[in-house]
């Protein structure tokens, strides 16, 4: 059989209703999780890494590289058809965009969790699980790097998000769907992904990099502390195609006058930033400034491939060259 490697890190998917506080906190261990569900063992045979047991909004960029460090050495081991991670859903979309980043097209790498927890009627977690494992082991999934299952779904980590806050089909990718299903007979791949991430050294990320949206006539106060505080890097969450309030394009221009990187993305759902206009906050007169185009990407991916590249110890040219190729521009 198949040896599929399960690597928990927590979330609702290890998640109970404690009695006291009436609150879901993860407290499954990795053993108990896919104790609870032995239909795995007819897909593959089971291997189980506990690497954490944490609620997913308390993953950070540091605990993503480690991540990487661990499915690697996983995936080198030679009977390994495939890894599965089970992830609490709030940053599952970060942890397998970074994953997909640093491990490349080496996989499959698949991220599942529940947006049941395992004290709720018709809890998800073991058909997601199982859903996971079977992408994993089918050899038609090798070629797809890192990508999310959940509720039968196959998404490709670069292009999806969660879309809602409690729905149990919350995980789509905007304007292209899902990369496949999971179904009663088996894996079906209706596409492959759009490009695959281009290569990036398995670093630690630079920390200091935030993220800043703007909102209509908000000041640049944020920008101003991002300046002050030295940042390494700042990703603008732009309005359209990446303009904005007209006094943020001094504090942007200073930003980059200090040697810090900033990339633009737009805060919509749908399409790139395309820097169309002109005046003052507009596209093209960012774009004269020297930011960085970040494409389609959403501002936390964004974030997080700036995080890496400069780690990577890249200067800004190159950062400038990495983003062009992960976006397409």
């Amino acid at each position: 059989m198949p040896v599929v490697q399960i690597v928990t890190t927590g979330g609702t998917i290890a998640s109970r209703i404690d009695p006291v506080s009436g609150a879901a906190v993860p407290v499954v261990k990795a053993d108990e999780l896919v104790a609870q569900v032995p239909v795995l063992s007819e897909i593959a045979e089971i291997r189980v890494t506990e690497f954490s047991l944490v609620g997913s909004w308390n993953m950070t960029p540091a605990r993503m590289a480690a991540l990487a460090r661990t499915v690697r050495d996983l995936l080198a081991e030679p009977e390994t058809a495939g890894v599965v991670i089970t992830h609490g859903t709030d940053t599952m979309e970060e942890s397998a965009f970074a994953l997909s980043l640093l491990l490349g097209s080496e996989g499959p790498v698949v991220f599942t969790g529940a947006m049941l927890n395992a004290s709720e009627p018709g809890f998800d977690g073991p058909r997601n699980l199982v859903a996971a494992v079977r992408v994993a082991a089918d050899p038609a999934a090798r070629e797809l790097g890192t990508v999310v299952v959940l509720n039968n779904e196959i998404h490709a980590a670069r292009d999806v998000t969660k879309s809602h806050t409690t729905a149990l089909d919350t995980f789509v990718s905007p304007g292209l769907g899902p990369l496949g299903i999971v179904d009663d007979r088996g894996v079906w791949l209706r596409r492959r992904p759009t490009q695959a991430p281009p290569p990036l050294p398995l670093v630690d990320p630079v920390p200091g990099v935030y993220l800043i949206k703007m909102a209509a006539g908000m000041e640049d106060l944020l920008l101003r502390a991002a300046l002050q505080g030295q940042a390494r890097g700042v990703v603008v969450e732009a309005s359209g195609t990446g303009n904005v309030y007209e006094p943020w394009e001094d504090a942007i221009a200073d930003l980059l006058a200090a040697g810090i990187p900033v990339v633009v993305v737009s805060r919509c759902p749908g399409g790139r930033v395309t820097f169309t206009y002109g005046g003052r906050g507009g596209g093209k007169s960012l774009e004269a400034l020297g930011v960085i185009s970040g494409g389609d990407l959403s501002g936390p991916k964004a974030r997080l491939a700036l995080m890496f590249a400069l780690g990577a110890g890249w200067d800004l040219e190159r950062v400038r060259a990495y983003f062009a190729q992960l976006t397409g521009d």
